[in-house]
């Protein structure tokens, strides 16, 4: 039988010091009932600042009451400590621990369980209360999105409620990128000597996780270019070489809002594989972002991988005509803008300047990422009963019984053509995009286009903590300015 006075001693042994710990929350608008020893920590006072805002005491942990010998490590805990290790540019989980140890504040301040010892002022033993290199880099991986995205759109809150305080709304006007992200495998070292370095079917060692995907493509030839001379070596024609940059890696989306004279911030983000278009990120973002602003945006601004007929259908609004997204025309099957009219009626003109009736409609489910509609409008010389007439311009495509037109019904397939791109409107509000560019730096300065991880919940868990802590700096820049 195993002796009580035994199990009382494991317990003594992890059993954190009697006085009870604040949140980070709480101990930053108490910072007077610190213990000594975190108020000389300048290190430990400076980032109590930066991440004592967030709501810490609603954060969703886990339960810790577990009895494997062991503490468990919060989630809150080491969810700080990420914060702390980005924003001291600190490279690794080794690097973390080191800093830690050297600033004890740290360990009693985020909250990690102490091994209390009266060898140390601080009251524990440094060393003991902290997880192992190997178990920091565990939890990143185990983390649940949801713990991470909490702190994230706690962020958001706090820079929206801001923004309300001093009579803003923030929000009216998003952008909305992507960012490429590389993984950590040897099929992205170009000095590596590989076979078949970009077969989709042979995953890299490195990452399980990881996909194959592809930066930018450029398949088409403007046509003031040099002639394209065909390779010597299987001698298919230059001109139709598709010429694109592929890597190994991940995708991260962002939703930025910019408030003019204060700075931009994020709404929502989103991590995939590589493989994934860039408009797949599209509707998922977009409800996040209309999650935490509790409105959809009027004004939305993309790159031209977002020339979707949904992206504009969206933005659309009968109550409010003014209210469109800024995307480049991108020309998909040769159509220019101007080559495509519409009558007041919607249906689209033909060349000849008549208004093609549609023939029928049909559910579409391979040309976009979403199930639509699309209908097939004909030459209204033609169908529904032939008039006798010719076609007045003697278009080629009247000896194949005239001009027909296959395109969404929605709106928004109209509104790509019909959209002013040079209007002043227009510009003023592609301007904007300029935002997500700007948080694109911040993110790379931090390190989020090359992760040195192997693991794709550990690269999402990064970016979602990586744009947290944009969000957290800019917030203590408008703190400090206003003093609020």
């Amino acid at each position: 039988m195993v002796n009580i006075s035994i199990l009382s001693h494991f317990r003594d042994i992890f059993h954190t010091p009697a006085r009870q710990r604040p949140t980070l929350q709480a101990a930053f608008h108490q910072p007077d009932h610190l213990p000594d020893f975190v108020r000389d920590c300048p290190a430990a006072m400076r980032l109590l600042d930066l991440l004592g805002p967030l709501h810490w005491a609603d954060f969703p942990e886990r339960n810790l009451q577990r009895n494997w010998g062991q503490p468990a490590i919060p989630f809150a805990a080491f969810s700080a400590a990420c914060l702390v290790k980005l924003n001291e540019h600190l490279v690794s989980m080794g690097d973390l621990r080191q800093y830690l140890l050297e600033h004890p504040a740290f360990i009693w301040l985020l909250g990690f369980p102490l091994v209390t010892s009266r060898r140390y002022r601080c009251g524990f033993d440094p060393q003991a209360s902290l997880p192992s290199e190997r178990h920091l880099s565990r939890l990143l991986r185990k983390v649940p999105p949801a713990a991470v995205q909490f702190l994230f759109r706690d962020s958001a809150r706090l820079l929206l409620g801001f923004f309300a305080s001093q009579g803003i709304t923030a929000g009216e006007c998003i952008s909305l990128d992507t960012k490429h992200i590389l993984a950590w495998v040897k099929e992205n070292n170009p000095k590596a000597n590989l076979e078949q370095r970009f077969d989709n079917t042979r995953q890299p060692k490195g990452d399980p996780d990881c996909k194959l995907g592809c930066k930018r493509r450029r398949n088409q030839r403007s046509s003031h270019s040099t002639p394209a001379q065909t390779p010597p070596s299987q001698p298919l024609p230059g001109s139709g070489l598709s010429v694109g940059e592929f890597y190994w890696g991940y995708g991260s989306g962002t939703v930025v809002t910019k408030v003019p004279g204060f700075g931009e911030f994020l709404l929502a983000e989103l991590t995939q594989t590589f493989d994934q278009a860039d408009v797949s990120y599209f509707f998922p973002l977009m409800q996040q972002t209309e999650h935490i602003l509790g409105f959809r945006p009027r004004f939305g601004t993309f790159d031209a991988a977002f020339d979707a007929w949904y992206v504009y259908d969206y933005f659309h609004r009968a109550d409010d005509p003014a209210a469109f997204a800024a995307v480049p025309f991108v020309e998909k099957g040769g159509y220019k803008p101007d080559q495509r009219r519409f009558d007041s009626q919607g249906l689209p003109l033909c060349k000849a300047g008549l208004a093609m009736p549609l023939q029928f409609t049909y559910r579409d489910r391979t040309v976009s990422i979403i199930e639509h509609e699309r209908g097939k409008y004909v030459c209204p010389l033609i169908f529904p009963h032939p008039p006798g007439q010719t076609c007045p311009i003697q278009h080629p495509n009247w000896a194949k019984k005239g001009c027909t037109v296959t395109m969404p019904t929605s709106r928004g397939a109209r509104l790509r053509y019909e959209l002013d791109r040079d209007s002043q409107r227009y510009r003023e509000v592609y301007k904007q995009r300029t935002a997500v560019e700007r948080i694109n730096s911040q993110a790379f300065a931090l390190g989020i286009e090359r992760p040195w991880l192997r693991s794709g919940a550990a690269i999402a868990n990064l970016n979602t903590l990586i744009y947290t802590l944009i969000n957290l700096r800019l917030y203590q820049r408008l703190r400090q300015q206003y003093s609020c």
